[in-house]
Order: structure tokens, then C-alpha cells, then sequence
């Protein structure tokens, strides 16, 4: 199947990319806020934020070895007796205590105010748990939203919602529904889903047995992937974090169980070496070929 460009309309509702921006896409029925927490009280009065929705609440917190982690919270607000809705129950958030991380909220509600308690039942669970398989993100809800009763007609309704959701949530900057194995496949043909098209590139050395390839955020580590175990004095303090942090993904044998994503060639190979390293000629093809020739050869050619 052909894919086809999308037009989305993002309109800055104060002039200021840094302040709310309500989103629409041609020939879809939703419509999408991004709102920072410090903006809810300007959108008082808006009359899709007093309908019923789905929200996600995003931030970041620190953990147990000081680290800033990205965290999400979603959740559904239908309307209430006092006409209120998706805003009301965003400014609950606000006040409470327990949900002090977060900086900004997205919301997903209708044009038309189509739905009701089945539909954003629906879209909760299925939003909830496509965000925890994607594993970008720590997902804080503590219960599993239920899916709710729905018929396989409003099922294929609201899938088709689901795509164009996607769609704008990656658009506003958040790839809370994207894998790192999802980022490897994108990068190959629409046509096509030949892998081979993306070169796999690997490090065999000390110890070390990983496999590697590029996306359009950086290189990723592939789960499978043999790192050395000891690491020299002089590794990069970054390389060292990021084994620390990971470490209940590296098993006593040094086999990594996920796959991790760098942001640099060199981060990649100084994790998996344990020492400092140039990426761009220690990740190498399978006939030998250095990410430095590869990239070269790619920017050469006509």
C-alpha cells in the first residue's frame, strides 16, 4: 500500500508555539490540544475541552540512581452534571499532590462530540497499553483501564481514530507510541519490508559480539548483543550511566535483553567496549565496511 502525506493543521491559539496549540488533520473527525500545565487556565470557556476525551498527562521524575525518566499518566474525562469535562478533570490533576510531574497535557476529544463512555473506555486501554508496549515512556497508571463492550463496527471506527491520533501525537513531539524496533522498520521502503535494505552493523571484539543499526533518532543497540563485561578506567562516565542504568537488561553473561538507543555511533560502541571509542569506524558491516564508509558513500552518490 501507497502512503500518502497527511496535512495537519496546528493553530497557535495565543501566537506562541510555546503555549497552547489546537490540532486538526484533513478529513478527520478529532481534534487534538496540546496544552502546558501552567496554560489550563486560558482555556477556560472552550467548548470541545468541556466534552468528553482521553488526556495524557507527561513529565519526568527521578529515580532511585537520580535519573530524569519520561513518565505519562493517561486517562479518560467524560461530562458532568455541571456541563464540565476533559478540562475540569485536567485541573483536578493540577491540584493534586500525587500527579506533581507533569508539565504538559495532550488531549484527544471530537469535533462533533461524538463520544461517550464506551468510546473513551475504549480508547483509554488501548491508548494505556500500546504506551507500555512501546516502552518509551514509564506509563504511571496503576490500573489496567477497561476496554469496555463495543461492537466490531465502532472496533474499526475507532481504530481508524487510533491511526490519525498516532499521527498527531508523533507531530506534537511525543513518540509515546513508538518502539525502537518500530523507528528501525520505518526506515524501510513503504513498498517494502526487505531489512535488508538497512544495513546491520557489529562490533566483534574483547568480549564484545553486538549488533547495531541506525534510525532516524541515532543507532540502536539490539537486544541479543554481546557487551564486555569489565569496563577501563577511562570509559566515558555517559557509557558507564547508561550500564548502570540498564543493568536488569544485561544479564551475568553481558547479553543484552532490550534494545537501546543512542543518540552517537561513539556512545554505542563506548557502551558495548566499555572503553572510549570512535563509532563511526569501530561499527562495522558484515563484509568489513566501517559506518563511516557507509555514510560517505551514501552522501557521494548522485
Amino acid at each position: 500500500m501507497v502512503t500518502r502525506g497527511k496535512s495537519i493543521n496546528l493553530f497557535l491559539i495565543d501566537g506562541d508555539p510555546g503555549k497552547c496549540i489546537k490540532c486538526t488533520l484533513a478529513n478527520w473527525t478529532g481534534v487534538a490540544y496540546k496544552i502546558p500545565r501552567t496554560e489550563l487556565e486560558k482555556c477556560k470557556g472552550r467548548d470541545d475541552l468541556s466534552q468528553s476525551g482521553v488526556y495524557f498527562l507527561f513529565g519526568a521524575e527521578q529515580n532511585s540512581d537520580q535519573n530524569r525518566e519520561s513518565v505519562v499518566y493517561i486517562g479518560q474525562a467524560g461530562v458532568r452534571k455541571n456541563g464540565e469535562g476533559i478540562l475540569y478533570r485536567l485541573q483536578e490533576h493540577k491540584r493534586n499532590s500525587d500527579k506533581d510531574y507533569w508539565n504538559e497535557a495532550v488531549v484527544f476529544t471530537t469535533s462533533n462530540n461524538s463520544f461517550g463512555p464506551t468510546e473513551i473506555s475504549y480508547l483509554e486501554n488501548r491508548f494505556c497499553n500500546m504506551a507500555i508496549n512501546a516502552n518509551r515512556y514509564i506509563v504511571k497508571n496503576s490500573n489496567d483501564p477497561t476496554p469496555g463492550n463495543i461492537t466490531e463496527e465502532k472496533e474499526s471506527e475507532l481504530e481508524e481514530f487510533i491511526d490519525y491520533a498516532k499521527i498527531i501525537m508523533m507531530a506534537l513531539g511525543h513518540k509515546v507510541f513508538e518502539s525502537v524496533s518500530q523507528m528501525i522498520m520505518q526506515k524501510t521502503s513503504p513498498e517494502s519490508i526487505d531489512t535488508k535494505e538497512i544495513p546491520f552493523f557489529h562490533i566483534k571484539k574483547n568480549g564484545a559480539d553486538a549488533k547495531a543499526q541506525l534510525t532516524n533518532e541515532g543507532i540502536v543497540v539490539l537486544a541479543g548483543s554481546i557487551i564486555r563485561k569489565e569496563t577501563v578506567p577511562s570509559c566515558p562516565t555517559y557509557a558507564k550511566t547508561v550500564r548502570e542504568y540498564n543493568r536488569e537488561y544485561i544479564n551475568e553473561d553481558g547479553v543484552l535483553s532490550k534494545d537501546l538507543l543512542f543518540n552517537t555511533p561513539s556512545g554505542a560502541s563506548a557502551f558495548v567496549l566499555g572503553s572510549p571509542t570512535n563509532g563511526n569506524t569501530e561499527w562495522k558491516t558484515e563484509d568489513g565496511k566501517t559506518l563511516k564508509e557507509i555514510e560517505t558513500n551514501e552522501t557521494e552518490e548522485p
